[in-house]
């Protein structure tokens, strides 16, 4: 049997580490990389919130517009922004109870605003008015044969912050709700 020989000190260098400078020298470079990156990181983040909440709203109307004509029962899509919620019902009168109702709610960052056509808000607030404050709230009414009914709102809007918007229009032949691109800040020009 051989014994080790060499120096011990010199294995010890040899198997190697860091010092203390050297990680103080890493941490500090990390630090001044996260802070050049994290306002650019925040903006992305807040996008990727509000992009979801948008395309979430785009799904709910296409679940809407598909169960509508599938079983044959206009549905509604009401919208709350004084709430911060959206959801998805069959109309009153079709069916006793709708078990494939859903109702979402905005995060804590992100407001609604819905822009009705000019005649039907005037009627809105005439109901509105008619049934005290707990009136009837903004709709889009998707009919059996998938389409959207005239009185649905011509803008629905949901915004986080003052400059960071996404509008959400009917398309030109009235079938479906589609992504304003030039409101979407995320668009390139």
């Amino acid at each position: 049997m051989t014994s080790p020989t060499g120096n011990k000190n010199a294995e010890a260098l040899r198997r190697g580490g860091f010092t203390l400078l050297e990680l103080i020298l890493v941490m500090a470079m990390l630090l001044i990389v996260l802070g050049v990156a994290f306002p650019s990181l925040q903006h992305f983040f807040r996008g990727r919130n509000l992009d979801s909440e948008a395309r979430r709203f785009l799904s709910l109307t296409h679940y809407g517009q598909s169960r509508a004509v599938s079983e044959g029962v206009p549905m509604n899509l009401w919208i709350d922004a004084r709430d911060r919620s959206y959801g998805l019902q069959a109309a009153a009168g079709y069916t006793d109870t709708d078990s494939k109702a859903v109702a979402f709610a905005l995060d804590k960052d992100l407001q609604l605003e819905v822009s009705m056509p000019a005649v039907a808000a005037s009627a809105l607030q005439r109901s509105r008015m008619a049934t005290g404050a707990g009136g009837t709230l903004p709709m889009i009414r998707f009919s059996p044969d998938g389409s959207i009914s005239d009185p649905s709102p011509e803008r629905i809007l949901i915004r986080q912050g003052r400059e960071d918007a996404i509008g959400m229009v009917p398309s030109a032949n009235r079938l479906r709700y589609e992504i304003e691109a030039n409101d979407s800040p995320y668009v390139r020009r």
